[in-house]
């Protein structure tokens, strides 16, 4: 049930109940578990583009967090068996003992294309009975994604340590491993596992924080470096977060990298400004473009950078996202501080910018 009376009916899958959420669509063909494991999802009931959902199974090693953040998953079927030998367990049972309701069998072709045409919307996957009627009024009564801080509800409530590149490597001239571990404190807004496999693949040693960290918090570890995570919900709404941003970047020389929402957070602190884009960018193939080189991307996002609210006396637009050339990477003209709208860790999906974890690195390296 969408939020302007659109139903589409089909069979039911994973937990029984009622999710009620933003709806939106995922274009990549592959890493159905990592999306569904992402905290950026979280509120989110996410439309598979893929018409298969399931045939490689569950394991723990492609988890991006402890559990599942989606709150809703859509999909045109799902395969009866799982074929890989890296399975622990099936798709089905997984989201049913996560409690994370499904919908397949329908027309998700139609439904992307309502979207697209439509925008990004709220919605129900009802199978427990709600009346048709109830579940409308739910789903209209929903808050909208524009204004809410949902990074609050998926970050740490304390913090840790990370310093194992538990993941691929994907290309080892990328890596730049130091005598000493670069000491870099992440701001965790909804952070993935591979970035964090990413940085501590680059020679980091990382301690991560909540959204709520103070300076004087992230001071305290004397770090090299500051990472600004991914996560959910609307940028301009983690004010904590853009306060401490402008506090990071009026420091010295302290190299600061912002991916997604992280970049976000940068470009507010900057004095820019953000907006809701139509039905987001959300797969394993935007093409995003510097100086005549083109990257292909891994994208998860619903909000983009206003480019005309940057000031171009300080800020520079290193990248466009190809597509509809919305802010896709910016660098601060006068201090170490750069972000990316994209995913550079992109676990499954294309390794062109993984060199990004490469330049933060000699970012530290030049200031030691």
């Amino acid at each position: 049930m969408l939020a302007d009376g659109t139903v589409l009916r089909g069979e039911s899958f994973g937990a029984r109940g009622t999710a009620i959420g933003e709806v939106v669509f995922n274009t990549g063909m592959t890493g159905y578990q990592e999306v569904m494991t992402d905290p950026s999802y979280s509120g989110q009931l996410v439309t598979f583009t893929y018409p298969e959902l399931g045939n490689t199974g569950i394991n723990a090693a492609d988890q991006e967090a402890d559990r599942p953040h989606v709150r809703g998953v859509i999909a045109r079927q799902l395969s009866p068996c799982t074929s890989s030998w890296r399975s622990e367990g099936d798709l089905d049972g997984w989201l049913l003992r996560h409690g994370v309701v499904g919908i397949r069998a329908i027309d998700t072709r139609a439904l992307v294309r309502h979207l697209r045409d439509g925008g990004a919307i709220n919605g129900a996957i009802c199978s427990d009975g709600t009346s048709a009627s109830a579940l409308l009024d739910q789903v209209r009564s929903a808050p909208s994604m524009q204004g809410l801080n949902l990074a609050a509800s998926v970050t740490t409530p304390n913090p840790y340590h990370w310093d194992q590149p538990c993941g691929v490597v994907f290309d080892a001239r990328m890596q730049s491993q130091p005598d000493c571990p670069y000491r870099v404190v992440a701001i965790d807004f909804g952070i993935k596992r591979a970035i964090l496999e990413r940085l501590a693949a680059h020679g980091c040693e990382v301690t991560v924080l909540p959204a709520d960290a103070s300076l004087e918090q992230v001071l305290s570890y004397k770090p090299e470096g500051v990472f600004l995570s991914n996560g959910p919900g609307d940028p301009a709404a983690v004010s904590s977060a853009i306060e401490l941003a402008k506090s990071l970047i009026a420091l010295p020389d302290l190299p600061l990298f912002g991916i997604c929402l992280g970049h976000q957070i940068l470009g507010l602190a900057l004095g820019g400004t953000t907006f809701k884009l139509g039905y987001g960018h959300r797969g394993l193939n935007h093409p995003c473009g510097s100086s005549g080189q083109v990257e292909i991307t891994s994208q998860n996002h619903g909000f983009a950078l206003v480019p005309e609210s940057l000031p171009a006396d300080r800020v520079r637009v290193t990248h466009h996202n190809l597509n509809d050339h919305t802010v896709a990477a910016l660098e601060l003209l006068e201090a170490p501080v750069f972000g990316v709208q994209y995913h550079p860790e992109a676990s499954p999906g294309p390794h062109d910018a993984d060199h990004h974890f490469a330049r933060f690195a000699a970012l530290m390296a030049s200031r030691r």
